[in-house]
C-alpha cells in the first residue's frame, strides 16, 4: 500500500497521520453539530475534544518513550521517529487517558455525562473510520494472509518499518472492513439522533456496535502485538469489545428518569437533556 501520502521535498507525510488528522477534523465538526442539535454547550465539546485529543497522543507517546527509554538514551534521534509507530496497544492507552482526563474535565464543567457522551458517539465512529483507512495504508493493524481477490499486500519497506506490516503476501484489507462498519455505526447514529428515546442512548448503540466490530474484525487480524488471553482463545481487543458491548447495553437499560418526550426531541432539540442539566453528576 502506501504508508506515505506524499513529499514535501525531502519532508514525507505519512499516509496514517494525514487521513487520521482529516477523520479528526471532520469528527470535530460534527461533534458541535450533534451538540447544537442535542443542546449540549458547542464551545465546552470543542475544549473536550481538544484535550481528549492532546492527552491521547502525549500520553501513548510518553508511553513509548518510557518502555524504550533504553534506545533512546543510546540513540537519541530515534525520538525523532516517535510520530511514525504505531501500535493497538499505544492507542488504546492512549484512548483510556484521554477518557479519564474528559471524565474530569465533564464533571468540573457539569456536562450532562449521557448527552454529551451521545454527542461524542457519532464522531467517535466516524474518526474510527478515516484512522483505520490511514491504518490500511500504512500497514498498521494488518490483517491474515488471504487469497481472495480483495487482499492487498505491502512491498514500501517504510510499512515493514513504521508498523511491522508483512512485505510481499496477500493479506486481508481488515482495516477496510472496519472502516466500512465505523462509517455505517457513524452514519446510522446520524440518522437515529432525532429518534433517541432517553438520554444515553446514542453512546449505548455506539458502544455495542463498536464492541461487535471489534470483537468481529479481530478474526482477520495478525495476532502478533494484539494480546492473548485465556489461552489464546481471545486477543485483547476481543475482550475489550465485549466490555463494549455490556457497557453499551447498560446505556441502553430503560431509566424512567432519563427519557425523552419524542415531541421535545423533534421540534426543540435545544432543550433535549433539561434533566441532565439539572443533575449532571447522574448517570
Amino acid at each position: 500500500m502506501h504508508p506515505v501520502l506524499f513529499h514535501i521535498g525531502s519532508l514525507l507525510i505519512p499516509s496514517y497521520g494525514a487521513t487520521a488528522a482529516a477523520g479528526v477534523l471532520l469528527a470535530l465538526m460534527l461533534a458541535l453539530h450533534t451538540a447544537r442539535k442535542l443542546g449540549v454547550d458547542p464551545n465546552k465539546i470543542w475544549n473536550l475534544c481538544i484535550l481528549m485529543l492532546f492527552t491521547a497522543l502525549v500520553g501513548s507517546r510518553l508511553l513509548l518513550v518510557i518502555a524504550n527509554w533504553t534506545v533512546l538514551r543510546n540513540h537519541p534521534l530515534w525520538m525523532l521517529g516517535l510520530a511514525m509507530i504505531h501500535h493497538p496497544l499505544l492507542a488504546a492507552i492512549g484512548s483510556l487517558i484521554a477518557l479519564a482526563v474528559a471524565a474530569v474535565y465533564a464533571r468540573m464543567n457539569r456536562l450532562p455525562f449521557r448527552s454529551t457522551a451521545d454527542v461524542l458517539a457519532a464522531p467517535a465512529a466516524l474518526g474510527l473510520a478515516f484512522e483505520q483507512i490511514g491504518a490500511l495504508l500504512a500497514g498498521s493493524g494488518y490483517g491474515t494472509g488471504a487469497h481472495v481477490p480483495w487482499a492487498v499486500t505491502y512491498t514500501d519497506p517504510l510499512a515493514e518499518r513504521w508498523s511491522g506490516a508483512p512485505m510481499d503476501i496477500p493479506v486481508h484489507p481488515v482495516q477496510a472492513y472496519a472502516a466500512l462498519c465505523f462509517l455505517t455505526i457513524a452514519v446510522g447514529l446520524i440518522l437515529w439522533l432525532p429518534h433517541r428515546r432517553q438520554h444515553g442512548d446514542l453512546a449505548g448503540i455506539f458502544l455495542m456496535a463498536t464492541g461487535a466490530v471489534l470483537f468481529i474484525t479481530e478474526f482477520w487480524r495478525d495476532p502478533i502485538g494484539r494480546g492473548a488471553m485465556f489461552q489464546g482463545m481471545l486477543k485483547g481487543p476481543q475482550a475489550a469489545g465485549i466490555l463494549f458491548v455490556i457497557a453499551g447495553a447498560s446505556l441502553l437499560l430503560e431509566r424512567a428518569s432519563q427519557r425523552i418526550a419524542s415531541s421535545t426531541v423533534a421540534t426543540q432539540p435545544s432543550q433535549a437533556a433539561p434533566s441532565e442539566v439539572e443533575r449532571p453528576s447522574h448517570g
